[in-house]
C-alpha cells in the first residue's frame, strides 16, 4: 500500500510528481495550450528577425536626433491573441442579454487598459483547465471524472458558459460561499473561529446562499441581528467582535462593551475602509477618515448587550460552548454620547454620526440606521465587487482589497465602478456577479506570462491569471472528491473528518488569522500531505477507492488507469510524455505484493504535486 511502500519508492514517484507533473505547471512550456505554443513560436521568430534588423541598424551611423529611450519603447510586442468567441447561455433571454452586455463591457475595458499600457494578454486555457479552475472557484472543489465527461459532451461554443450555470445551480455552491463568508465574518481564530459557533454561522449562511439572498440583505442581517445564536446565527458576527468590556461604573453611560473590533470589521468588510488606526488618531493616508468618524460609527453600537458568557480557550481544545444572545438595551447610553481621547490628551464627546456627517435620526434603532448608512454608501457595492473579484483572480482592483484610500487607487477604476453599479442595479445578486466574472475573457486566461505581463507591477491589469493556493476548505473537499472518500463516509463521519482536517491544515500551515484565507505550499504542507494517516487511508482503500475502481473498470489497460487517476486529481488526461514515463516506471514494479501498490503510489504522487495543490 502507498504508506507502506513510501520509504523505498519515494525517490521514483517523487521524481514523477515533481519532475513531470509539477514541472508541467511551474517549469515546462508543455503546459501551454496549442494556441499559446504557436503564438510563442511566431513571437520568437519575429523577435529573431527584429534582433537581426536591430543589429544591422546598430552598425549604421546614428542620426543627430536619434533618442535611445524611443528605440527601447518601440521594441516589438508579442502577437496579440485572438480570443475565441464564447457563447453565453442563460435561463431566460433577459438573463442572457444582461450577462452578454456586462461581459462585453468587462472585456472592452480590460482590453483598452492592456493596449494603453502596451500589455499583451496571455492566451486562453484549455477546456480541462477551465473545468478545474471554475469548479474550485465556484463550488470549492475540483471536478469529478464523471462531471468532466458530462461537461465535455456540451457544445464547444457554449460549453464554458453552461458549466458556469451548472455550478451556480449545484448544491455545493451555497456550502462553498458559506465557508468564505463565515471566515470573513468570524475569522479563523478565537472562540468563534472554529467549533459550534462557526458551524452554526456556516449553516445559516448556507441557507442564505441557497435562496440567493442579496448581498445587501446579508449585510443588514449581520449588522442588525438580535436574539440567541442557536436560533439566529447572524448574531455571531457582532458577538465575535465585541471587544473589551467597559468598566462597570461607566456601563450605564457608555455601554457594556467598547465595540472597537466590530467597528473596524464592519467598515473593512462592507466599505473597504480600514478605520482601526483612526481609533487613536486621524487616518494617515485617508484624509476623509478622522478619529471622530471612527468613534461616531462606534457610538451606533454602544447599546448592544450580550447574554451568556463564552468560555475561554485552553490551548487548542474548546470547552462546551453555551448559548449566547444579543440585544439592544435602549436605556444604556440613552443620550448616545461617548468619549474618546485625542493624542494630545484632550477628551472629546461624540454622538452616533456616520461619515459625511450623517446623524442619528431617532426614527429607528441605531443599528438599523447604521446598516442603512452602510448599504447606501458609494463604497458598499465597490467593496463587494473588489472582494469577489479578488477571489477569482487572486488579486483585487486594490491591494489590500479592504483599504480604499488616496494612496491605494483601483487599477481600473472605470471597470470597478461600472461593475459596482451593475451589481447594485441588479439587487446585489452574487450569482449574477459571479456569472459576469467567470464568462469574461480575463477569467479564461492562462497563468503563463509573456514578456509584457510577467512583472508584479502589472498584475493588477489582469492580463493573465495568477496562481492561487487552495484554501484549507478547497483542499479538503478536493481530496474527498479525488479519493472518493465522500461516497464512503456518512454525513456525520464526513463532518467529523472535515473538522479534524481543517484544524490540522490551519494549524500546520500557520494560517489561523482572521484575514483573507491564503496559504502557500510549504515543506510542512508537503510532509503533512505525504505522511498523513487520513490521506494514506483514503488512497489505500481496496473497495470503492479511486485506484481500486479504476483498476476494476480498466483491468490490465495501464494507460486507461493512468488517465483515470490524472482526471481524478488534476482534472486532465495524462500527456503522452507523462504516460510514457509512468508506464516505464510501472514495468519496473515486478516485486510488489499487490498490483494496486504502484498505482496507489502514483495516485499519492499526483495528490502531492503542485499542479494538484494550486488553483491555476
Amino acid at each position: 500500500m502507498a504508506h507502506k511502500a513510501k520509504t523505498k519508492l519515494f525517490s521514483f514517484w517523487h521524481l514523477v510528481a515533481l519532475g513531470t507533473v509539477s514541472a508541467g505547471l511551474l517549469l515546462s512550456a508543455d503546459f501551454s495550450t496549442a494556441q499559446e505554443k504557436e503564438t510563442k513560436k511566431k513571437a520568437t521568430a519575429k523577435d529573431d528577425k527584429e534582433a537581426k534588423k536591430d543589429d544591422k541598424d546598430s552598425k549604421e551611423p546614428a542620426k543627430k536626433d536619434d533618442k535611445e529611450p524611443l528605440a527601447e519603447k518601440s521594441a516589438p510586442l508579442p502577437p496579440y491573441p485572438v480570443f475565441p468567441k464564447l457563447t453565453i447561455v442563460g435561463k431566460t433571454p433577459d438573463e442572457k442579454l444582461i450577462t452578454e452586455q456586462v461581459v462585453k463591457s468587462i472585456n472592452q475595458k480590460l482590453d483598452a487598459s492592456w493596449r494603453e499600457n502596451k500589455i499583451v494578454p496571455s492566451g486562453f486555457i484549455d477546456e480541462y483547465e477551465f473545468i478545474r479552475r471554475v469548479s474550485l472557484d465556484v463550488v470549492g472543489r475540483i471536478a469529478s471524472p464523471e462531471e468532466i465527461a458530462k461537461y465535455m459532451r456540451y457544445p464547444q461554443a457554449s460549453r464554458r458558459s453552461q458549466i458556469i450555470e451548472d455550478l451556480l445551480a449545484s448544491e455545493d455552491y451555497p456550502r462553498h460561499w458559506a465557508n468564505h463568508f463565515t471566515n470573513w465574518f468570524l475569522t479563523r481564530s478565537g472562540t468563534f473561529g472554529k467549533g459550534k459557533y462557526h458551524e452554526e454561522t456556516a449553516v445559516w449562511l448556507e441557507d442564505q446562499f441557497a435562496s440567493n439572498r442579496g448581498y445587501h440583505d446579508l449585510a443588514k442581517d449581520v449588522i442588525t441581528a438580535s436574539g440567541e445564536n442557536t436560533e439566529n446565527a447572524a448574531v455571531n458576527f457582532i458577538l465575535a467582535h465585541l471587544g473589551e468590556p467597559v468598566p462597570k461604573d461607566k456601563q450605564n453611560q457608555e455601554g457594556k462593551f467598547e465595540m472597537v473590533p466590530i467597528t473596524s470589521r464592519i467598515t473593512r468588510l462592507f466599505l473597504g475602509i480600514q478605520m482601526q488606526c483612526a481609533q487613536c488618531h486621524d487616518h494617515p493616508f485617508n484624509n476623509s477618515i478622522t478619529q471622530k468618524h471612527f468613534w461616531g460609527i462606534n457610538a451606533f453600537l454602544r447599546q448592544v448587550e450580550r447574554t451568556g458568557t463564552p468560555p475561554a480557550e485552553t490551548g487548542n481544545r474548546m470547552m462546551t460552548l453555551p448559548k449566547l444572545g444579543l440585544k439592544d438595551n435602549t436605556s444604556t447610553n440613552a443620550d448616545g454620547i461617548i468619549f474618546f481621547e485625542k493624542r494630545n490628551g484632550v477628551i472629546l464627546p461624540t454622538k452616533p454620526i456616520f461619515m459625511e456627517e450623517k446623524k442619528l435620526s431617532g426614527s429607528t434603532g441605531r443599528r438599523d440606521q447604521l446598516a442603512a448608512f452602510i448599504i447606501d454608501h458609494e463604497n458598499f457595492p465597490k467593496s463587494a465587487v473588489n472582494r469577489m473579484w479578488s477571489v477569482f483572480f487572486g488579486k483585487g482592483f486594490t491591494t489590500p482589497i479592504d483599504d480604499f484610500n488616496e494612496q491605494n487607487v483601483p487599477t481600473n477604476p472605470e471597470l470597478l465602478q461600472e461593475l459596482a453599479s451593475s451589481f447594485k442595479n441588479y439587487n446585489y445578486d452574487l450569482k449574477k456577479l459571479i456569472r459576469w466574472i467567470c464568462n469574461s475573457n480575463a477569467y479564461n486566461l492562462t497563468f503563463v506570462a509573456n514578456k509584457t505581463n510577467d512583472k508584479p507591477e502589472v498584475e493588477g491589469l489582469f492580463s493573465r491569471m495568477l496562481l492561487k493556493s487552495m484554501s484549507p476548505e478547497q483542499l479538503f473537499e478536493s481530496l474527498m472528491v479525488s479519493t472518493k472518500a465522500e461516497a464512503a463516509e456518512s454525513k456525520d463521519a464526513k463532518k467529523n473528518l472535515r473538522t479534524s482536517w481543517l484544524n490540522k491544515l490551519v494549524s500546520n500551515f500557520g494560517d489561523d488569522e482572521g484575514n483573507e484565507v491564503n496559504f502557500n505550499g510549504t515543506v510542512v504542507q508537503a510532509l503533512l500531505m505525504m505522511n498523513g494517516k487520513d490521506i494514506n487511508d483514503a488512497i489505500s482503500r481496496k473497495d470503492k477507492g479511486t485506484v481500486s475502481i479504476a483498476m476494476a473498470r480498466n483491468k490490465t489497460n495501464s494507460n486507461a488507469i493512468i488517465n483515470e487517476l490524472f482526471l481524478a486529481t488534476l482534472n486532465r488526461p495524462a500527456r503522452p510524455a507523462e504516460a510514457l514515463k509512468i508506464s516505464k516506471g510501472l514495468a519496473m514494479r515486478t516485486k510488489d505484493k499487490s498490483p494496486m501498490d504502484p498505482y496507489q503510489d502514483l495516485f499519492w504522487a499526483l495528490l502531492n504535486s503542485n499542479e494538484f495543490l494550486l488553483n491555476h
